[in-house]
């Protein structure tokens, strides 16, 4: 019998070059092929963008073998997807050359009309026009049509021609020199968007240099391993992740982070890659290889956003083909009806013509990309990254938000404040202050938990000499226990005890728990220290622990009010009273406490079936889980946090709670911003059909309404890149 191998799906992230028209048709033809090679479970492809994201079985194929299927299909890949900006540039450059030779060419042959010039000089400027006007919309059509698409540029080509073969070659010339125009636009303002979330991944030095026996060594940073010891200068750019092992120095995180003013550092700070160290000499220990620094990954994030497509664009892209047809037959229609009834053919003709161009979908494609892009760059100026266009969208819909508490709404630099051994009756200490902090310090010196840290941090600021602990265990949202010398010590809270330890008789459990709540009341969180051993378990003491909001919480909260947020909820593993201490402090609506894991899925679930639409908002380790289950999950801090990278749709590269507003409110602007040029397309659309087929237009008007429509969209998509707070 075989037992089924686990699916082990990656992601690769391939760089195209672009292909087509104006249309993404052909990029859907592509997503296609690849679902139906063997091994595929999802393609996201977009030829604007130049990004092709495959999400694969690496049990069935590679990435070598999914590029070969992309080749094989005729488009070309591009080696890396940061080298592109010279080649992007020239050919923007040389379409604009293009448009020009056009605009000669048109000119020069309605001059010749005009003053009854010869003949040649007549067909030499509008070939020039044409040749050059049609250049690159006869090229992404036949590209598409290789791809088995029909798609926009072929509509102006027909349009062009069919003007050309009716005696209107000024009309024909004056289309392709628009339709050309519009398209160099149209590059620019997508150009604009792509350099500025480019802008983001140009952050990471080559080199580094190594420490070894005593010399300087520069060393590609993909041959250093962790451990090993770089040195950066005033204003170097940090190559790696590490943490400081000498000097001090202040570094300029905002192009990672988007803090605005440059953080001091000193001996065991971390520090991240491709941030730019400013007044100091540092030695920096590496913590992360190359492949997995948090620039690295911000990088392959940035790639993977810009292939990712909103719902409304793919809504649009995969309407466009069959509109596109539509709007074939309805010009074969405006021919074939008139003629049938004894029309003449030349104006019958040209009316069909003026109909092909004011019926194409240009500005309603482009209308949503040049906005969801610009956003996406916008973000990432300001240190916010969105994983996705869907995200951006996803954005405009939440109605509630939801916290984590710790590290989140609070500073997450809990101390410990109280160590208390158990006096009960007085006089009848089992240890001392000293032992209690060192029993709970070795147990909890294996515990990723911000309590168990502050433990550990406190006993090390005392000097003390913490034992080793075996056999660790931990139990999710409750508590951990270990075996110290022969004993073992379990650390809990309330839940803990009354739970792992129900079935034990504990000396001192009563006034154990009595101390616990009266500490919730003073808004700190504490935990039982208890021994068990063979004679029986006894409470030797309890520790109580405290955190305060982070400066900025409450007005924070205030904005999503304003922003039109229903409701504000609180979701923590931390006990009632504590949690509604800083609940009441910062102005949360509703506070769910002493929530495990899951219970945060189960409140983050509900929420979103009340609302219609939740943020979860976490440091993205225990708040994993609500943060997939989030209709949008915010994890706060990204540089350093793994989890937090891959599994919220918005990471804050800084610690910097102002930014969920901003998030919010950058969401709500790009809707407004697309429904206006939705609103702005089909609206210039549906007004130059209704004045063909009632009045009858001219050629060129339709042409200017329908360009002029597009670059209008395109520009108005282009001003979310300046959007702010």
């Amino acid at each position: 019998m075989t037992v089924d191998q686990p699916t082990q799906l990656s992601t690769h992230t391939a760089s195209v070059e672009r292909h087509g028209g104006r249309s993404e048709s052909g990029a859907l033809a592509l997503e296609r092929e690849l679902h139906e090679t063997p091994g595929v479970h999802e393609t996201d492809v977009s030829f604007r963008t130049g990004t092709v994201q495959i999400t694969y079985d690496e049990s069935i194929t590679t990435p070598d073998e999914l590029d070969a299927v992309i080749s094989d299909y005729g488009v070309a890949l591009r080696a890396d997807t940061g080298t592109d900006e010279t080649s992007t540039r020239s050919e923007l450059r040389l379409e604009a050359v293009f448009v020009g030779l056009t605009l000669v060419g048109m000119i020069t042959g309605a001059a010749a009309e005009w003053f009854d010039a010869s003949a040649l000089l007549v067909q030499v400027g509008y070939g020039t026009a044409y040749v050059f006007g049609g250049w690159y919309g006869l090229k992404g059509s036949i590209e598409s049509l290789r791809l088995r698409s029909v798609d926009i540029d072929l509509l102006m080509i027909v349009a062009a021609v069919g003007a050309l073969s009716i005696g209107a070659p000024f009309e024909g010339a004056m289309l392709l020199f628009l339709f050309s125009l519009s398209n160099v636009l149209q590059h620019y303002a997508i150009g604009r968007s792509r350099r500025a979330i480019k802008s983001l991944v140009k952050m990471r030095p080559d080199t580094a240099t190594l420490l070894r026996d005593g010399e300087e060594v520069t060393v590609p940073i993909e041959e250093v391993a962790v451990g090993d010891v770089f040195v950066v200068r005033p204003g170097d750019r940090i190559p790696l992740d590490g943490v400081v092992e000498r000097g001090e120095s202040t570094v300029d995180q905002s192009s990672l982070t988007g803090e605005s003013v440059p953080v001091p550092k000193t001996p065991d700070d971390e520090v991240f890659g491709g941030t730019i160290n400013e007044s100091g000499s540092l030695e920096i220990a590496v913590t992360r290889q190359a492949h997995e620094s948090a620039i690295t990954r911000l990088i392959r994030m940035v790639e993977q956003a810009q292939s990712e497509k909103a719902p409304t664009q793919r809504l649009i892209d995969r309407l466009e083909q069959p509109y596109v047809l539509g709007v074939f037959a309805l010009t074969v229609i405006a021919i074939a009806g008139p003629l049938a009834v004894g029309a003449e053919f030349t104006s019958t003709f040209y009316r069909a013509m003026t109909l092909l161009v004011a019926a194409s979908p240009c500005a309603v494609v482009i209308s949503t990309p040049a906005a969801v892009l610009s956003a996406i760059a916008s973000g990432g100026r300001q240190g916010v990254l969105f994983k996705g266009g869907e995200h951006v969208e996803a954005a405009a819909d939440i109605n509630a938000v939801a916290f984590d508490k710790t590290g989140t709404l609070t500073a997450g630099e809990t101390s410990l404040t109280d160590i208390v051994v158990r006096d009960d009756p007085p006089g009848t200490e089992s240890v001392s202050e000293a032992d209690l902090l060192t029993l709970a310090a070795a147990v909890q010196a294996r515990s990723e938990h911000h309590l168990a840290q502050a433990t550990v941090e406190e006993a090390n600021a005392r000097g003390a000499e913490v034992p080793d602990a075996q056999d660790f265990t931990a139990v999710a949202g409750k508590g951990v226990r270990a075996t110290v010398d022969g004993e073992t010590i379990h650390i809990g809270n309330r839940k803990y005890v009354e739970t792992v330890l129900s079935d034990r008789s504990i000396t001192g459990l009563e006034t154990g728990l009595e101390t616990l709540t009266t500490l919730a009341t003073e808004g700190k969180t504490s935990v039982l220290v208890v021994r068990e051993t063979d004679e029986g378990a006894s409470v030797l003491g309890w520790l109580a622990f405290t955190d305060t909001a982070r400066p900025g919480a409450a007005e924070m909260i205030a904005e999503l009010r304003a922003l039109g947020i229903e409701r504000i909820v609180m979701l923590t593993g931390d006990n009632e009273q504590v949690a509604q201490h800083i609940a009441d402090e910062v102005g949360i609506d509703e506070v769910h406490a002493e929530l495990l894991p899951e219970q945060k899925v189960e409140r983050v679930a509900e929420l979103d079936e009340r609302y219609d639409g939740v943020a979860m908002v976490g440091d993205g380790v225990n708040d994993a889980p609500a943060l997939a289950t989030a209709t949008l999950g915010v994890a706060m801090g990204g540089a350093g946090t793994d989890v937090a990278l891959e599994t919220a749709d918005v990471v804050l590269m800084g610690d910097d709670l102002s930014k969920v507003p901003y998030v919010l409110g950058l969401g709500r602007k790009t809707r407004r911003t697309l429904t206006i040029n939705l609103a702005i397309a089909f609206g210039a659309i549906a007004l130059m059909i209704g004045a063909i087929l009632l009045r009858g237009i001219p050629l060129p008007l339709a042409v200017i309404g329908h360009e002029g429509s597009t670059v209008v969209v395109s520009l108005n998509g282009l001003r979310l890149l300046g959007f702010r707070e």
